[in-house]
Order: structure tokens, then sequence, then C-alpha cells
């Protein structure tokens, strides 16, 4: 077994494999470019070594540097991580000359599998059901668009060396083509330094579940049943599970075979990922692509087999046998996991950059009938950087069944707090609750059909309505109480009873507070509640018991009221005295200011490039410019017709969100 371990990666999975090294007694060594010199990672390793800027592409991504740390620190393997260079099959190459183990497979079964198109070639030669679709690169925009008519839209663009959701695109029309070939391409560049393409044929009411598998350097192999990863937005996933609701024993038996043999047939000996799209109608299926590295999504199935899969590809990297049998591995309940992003849902989910001025997870361990797990690489008071992808943790839960594990991980949400960035939270919690999502009836397009005008939140059930109306009344009333004790002013003898009025929106809300020791007696529209909780002042969440019922509620301070959360709810609740809120029914409404002639960057980036000069005429839905974030591109489009009056950006710039970019007359 080695004595130390480099890892040459950042963030949570960084975290995650130190966490596995700790446990059987192997030292560490972390990697770490400018942006991440604070780090958790850095912070829990043993030793830290720096090794260039911010961007991957002077740190991260330059094998140099990694090999001289290995050296530097005496460690005998490196631990890749997903992303960076752990698919690439010249860096296995190179530490394998350097005589430094790889935890990962060998370079010859990822130079076969990692490649998209060599490995679609060898499935199909292997008997694999493969998905129609061109297995030559494709070199320009003209026979990108000749190939997709050949095959029949909708086909799906494809970078070859791509992964993480990066370096696709999904083409309806030539239009689609022409926008998307171009720009696939140079993600594919940026992201992975190969800016090779194919296209195939994208299956609609298509499911992705995957396989995943453990070979060492013996000739075993065996499979871990498998995952769901279907919900999914811009081919990026969002919410995982394990086991699949879709499988059925026999397919799950002939899937976990095929990616077996199939990683068989080139010596396979670490973790791995065969993943297949498949028919929710017949549960037919097909090869997509073979993941030669741990799965951002590998917690999931950790939970529901009891396996530590860094574990078990350390000890395949040392040599050892596999100590997994076929025959002995079951599924234990069921697992889902949310990817907690730095992005907000409410527009259109892009992404949001920023210091994590409040990051609360909620307790691992036990939570009303299922477990809690939270994998992680940041703390509070540490910045999401525009350098990195926007994930910030991963929360995963376990319970015996699936209602049990989606009912916890629900709950589990409702008391996860981030402030001072935006954050996802809010759509995995309503997606938790959606009866189409509850059923397991689901496609890779789950989320374009259910929110088709993107996230704007749910609107509150009758019950949502009276648990956060009582939730803030009860701030509000430990609020005021607090003000009049400590300002040295005499609270009235009838003090514990307190009348209020919580208004939403332009509904008003009588409400009469009777107040004890971490209780309230609370009638709201004549109706009587009872509310139980230790809430204190400074905390942003109140958890308690309403009417019997446990609940937990995020808010925050505003100017005017308290923002309210709980699931896919949010609402303002201002609470105040009747006669304060009879003068608000008076106040008149504010206009909205008139942006439809401005184009605003929705989100902090680098301009790639402004697609339109001075004085020129431009149509609805037109490319005006091009942001990059996080390594996505996103096109900005005009919504409404006009002509350019005044550009106020240009290639190169950094913008913040909503920022003026381009103005039209």
């Amino acid at each position: 077994m080695f004595d130390k371990i480099l890892i040459a990666n950042r963030g949570e999975i960084a975290v995650r494999v130190i966490k596995t090294c700790r446990r059987l007694g192997i030292k560490t060594v972390v990697v770490y470019s400018d942006a991440d010199a604070g780090s958790m990672a850095v912070e829990m390793a043993d030793e830290a070594v720096h090794i260039g800027g911010s961007p991957a592409s002077e740190s991260y991504l330059v094998m140099d540097k990694i090999v001289a740390a290995v050296k530097q620190t005496g460690a005998q393997a490196v631990h890749p991580g997903f992303g960076f260079l752990s698919e690439n099959a010249e860096f296995a190459k190179r530490l394998e000359r350097e005589k430094i183990a790889f935890i990962g497979p060998n370079p010859r079964a990822i130079e076969a599998m990692g490649d998209k198109i060599s490995s679609k070639k060898l499935a199909a030669a292997a008997g694999v059901s493969t998905v129609p679709g061109h297995m030559g690169l494709i070199e320009n925009t003209q026979e990108a668009l000749k190939i997709s008519k050949e095959i029949g839209y909708p086909v799906m663009i494809k970078a070859s060396a791509g992964g993480g959701g990066k370096g696709i695109r999904i083409a309806f029309s030539d239009r689609d083509v022409e926008e998307g070939y171009p720009a696939v391409k140079a993600e594919a560049a940026a992201s992975f330094g190969d800016d090779r393409i194919f296209i195939e044929k994208f299956i609609l009411e298509p499911r992705h579940v995957e396989i995943q598998v453990m070979g060492d350097k013996h000739g075993g192999c065996v499979y871990l049943f498998e995952r769901e990863c279907s919900i999914q937005r811009r081919n990026q996933k969002v919410l995982e599970e394990a086991p699949s609701p879709l499988l059925d024993e026999a397919t799950r038996k002939k899937m976990g075979e095929q990616a077996v043999a199939l990683s068989r047939a080139v010596d396979y000996d670490s973790a791995g990922t065969v993943e297949f799209v498949a028919s929710g109608k017949d549960k037919s299926f097909y090869f997509l692509e073979m993941n030669t590295r741990l799965q951002v999504e590998h917690p999931v199935t950790e939970m529901i087999t009891g396996v530590d899969l860094v574990e078990q590809m350390i000890r395949s990297a040392a040599g050892e046998k596999l100590a997994l049998s076929q025959d002995t591995l079951k599924i234990n309940g069921w697992a889902i996991e949310s990817r907690v992003y730095a992005e907000d849902p409410y527009r259109n989910f892009l992404p949001s950059i920023g210091r994590l001025k409040r990051f609360k997870p909620p307790a691992e361990g036990a939570l009303e009938g299922g477990t809690v797990r939270i994998d992680s690489g940041v703390r509070e008071g540490d910045e999401i950087s525009m350098f990195y992808d926007p994930m910030i943790a991963k929360l995963v839960t376990h319970g015996p069944t699936r209602d049990v594990a989606l009912d916890t991980q629900a709950k589990a949400l409702d008391r996860f707090q981030i402030a001072g960035i935006q954050d996802n939270i809010p759509f995995c919690a309503a997606v938790m609750d959606e009866p189409r999502f509850r059923s397991g009836d689901i496609t890779t397009a789950y989320i374009k059909d259910e929110f088709p005008e993107g996230f704007a939140g749910t609107l509150p059930t009758a019950s949502q309505n009276v648990m956060l109306i009582a939730a803030s009344a009860y701030v509000q009333c430990v609020i005021s109480r607090r003000a009049a004790q400590t300002t040295g002013r005499l609270a009235p003898l009838d003090f514990q009873r307190q009348d209020w009025v919580a208004i939403l929106g332009d509904v008003y809300h009588p409400v009469t507070a009777m107040l004890g020791d971490g209780e309230a007696t609370l009638t709201i529209d004549g109706v009587t509640h009872t509310l139980v909780t230790r809430w204190q002042p400074g905390q942003h969440l109140i958890e308690g018991v309403l009417d019997g019922q446990p609940f937990a509620v995020k808010f925050e301070d505003r100017t005017e009221g308290f923002l309210m959360q709980h699931r896919g709810v949010r609402l303002r609740i201002l609470v105040c005295r009747p006669d304060v809120a009879e003068m608000h029914r008076r106040l008149p409404e504010k206009e909205k200011p008139d942006l439809s002639k401005m184009i605003i960057s929705p989100m902090p980036g680098l301009v790639v490039s402004v697609d339109v000069g001075m004085g020129q005429e431009v149509q609805e839905g037109e490319p005006v410019c091009i942001v990059e974030a996080m390594k996505m591109q996103n096109i900005i489009r005009a919504e409404t017709s006009g002509t350019v009056k005044l550009i106020n950006v240009g290639a190169g710039d950094s913008v913040a969100a909503d920022q003026i970019m381009v103005e039209f007359d």
C-alpha cells in the first residue's frame, strides 16, 4: 500500500480523497492554483504545493507541474479525481514512464474508452448496442450540416474528449447546427484542449442510466449496479439516484454484464462508468460512452452498496486483487444526490460567483428516517470562482425506500443555508415534491418538460402559507420583544399578546400571537395554531413543530419584511402592526423600469465576443454577445428588434451581473 498520495485536483473531490486516505493511514499532498491557496483541501492535506495561476491551463492541466510536485514531495501515486487530467491518456503514460502509480485505469484503457468515437467502435465490435451516428470526426460547419441531415434531426453535437456536460449541443434544425458546431468546438478546445467533434442521433424521451464498474490488475471486474442520471440541464446532471426506478432485475443484470464485458475487452483495472441511454417504454438501451474515472455522482453507489470506491481505486492501483465479488454485492435501500450549484434558478440557472457569506449544510447522519451525507470542498467565507465549475456541494440522502430517500433529501434541502451567492437549492427542493419526479416517470427532457418557461418558484400550498406566516410572525414577535427589553422602554403588561398583520403580496392576514418560552399560540385568519421552536435571533433557519408536524424554513431579513423559503416556495412577508398595515394598503404601486432597449449581462463573466456594431439593425432573437462563465459559453440574444445606439463592452472585458452591455435606439 502507498505511504503518500498526491491529489491532482481541487474542491470537493480533493477533500473526498483525503478523507479515505486518512482512514487508510495514507499521507496526502494536494496541488493548488492561486485561486485555491486558502482552500479547504489545502488546509486538510498533509502537504500542499502551489502549481500556478488560477486558470486550469496554468495549473491543474500542466503535467510537468504535477509530476514535479510528485517528485518534490516523494508521493508514490497520483489520484486525478474527475475532470482536468483524469481521462488524459498522455498523463497516465507520463506517470508510467516516471514510475509513479496512477490511481485510475491503465493508459491503453483510457485511450480506447476515453475517446467517444473509438469506444463506440469497440462497443459495436463487442456486440453492444450503440446509438446511430457518424463515427468519424467532423471538420467544419458545412460537413456538420450534411451529416446532421443524413442522420436526421434531432442530433447531438458532441466533443470527442468532452465530459461534465461541457462540449455538447442538441440541434433540432440547420440553424442549431450552424450556431452549435462552432460553440461546441470552442468549448472543447477551452475545456479539454481537444476540439474534435462528432455527431450522433439524439433519442427522444431518453433516460440516462449508467453502470458503475470496478476492476483490478488481475483480470477481476464487477459491476456495482446502476445510477439514474436523467435529471439534467444543458446536459449537466443535477440530480442522481441509485438504483434506477426504471430497471427490473433482468435488465439490470443484462446492462451490468455488458458493462463488464466491455471493461474486460480493454483490461479495465479501476473505477469506471459505462453510460447508456435507455428507453422508458421498453427498457431497451444503447451504449453512449465510458468515463474512465471516478464519477461526480459516485456517492449514491457507495450509499447503496457500502463500498468506498476511492479505497477500491487505491487498492487496485497498488496491485491488490479485488476483494469484491458479483454474487456478494447487493443493493441496500435507495440513495438520492442533489448537486448544489452556484447558479441562479430564477434567472435561467445562470452562474453566480462571489463569497460564501453563509454556508451551513444540514448535519450529517440520521434525519427523520433517513441518512444525510455531505460532500463539499468549501467553507463559510470561501470564494466561488469564475475559473472552475459551479458546484458547491453534493447533498446525498439514503433511506430504505425511494420515498424515504426523497423525503429525507427534501428535509435536508430545507435545512441547507447558503448566502452571498445564488444557489439552485430552491429548484432541487421543488423537484422533490413534483408528482412526476416522485413517480419515477422521468426522461432527460424532464426539466425542459416540467419547467418550459424556466424556474420561477412554486406556488405555496395552503399549509405552506400557514407555515410561512407562522414562522415570520414568531420571528417578528421575538425581535419586537427583545427590542422593547433592550432599549429601556417598558413593555405593556399584556406584552405576551401581540396583534399583527402578515402581508403577502396584496393579501392581508390578521395574526394574534401569544408568546411563551420557545413556543407560541398563533391565530392566523381566525384559526389557532401551536408552534414550538428553539429559534434565536441571529439564526436564519427556523426549525420546529407546527401543529404536531416538524418543519424547517429558511429566511432572510429584508428592508421591508422577511424573505421566507420552503422547498420551491419563496415569499416576501411583511409582518407589521395593524395601523401600519392600513397605511401600507394606501401606498401607490412602484413602476418597474423599462429595460427593453438594453442588453444586460445576466451573469458575471468574460465577454468572448460582441457580434454587433454601432448603428446596426438587430432583429429579435439575433445573437448580440457571447459571455463565458465557469467554462460555459452563453449566447446573449436581442429580446427586441432595434438599432444599436451604444456598445459598452468589448471582447476580453469582464462584466458583472446586470451590467448594461449594449443599448438600442
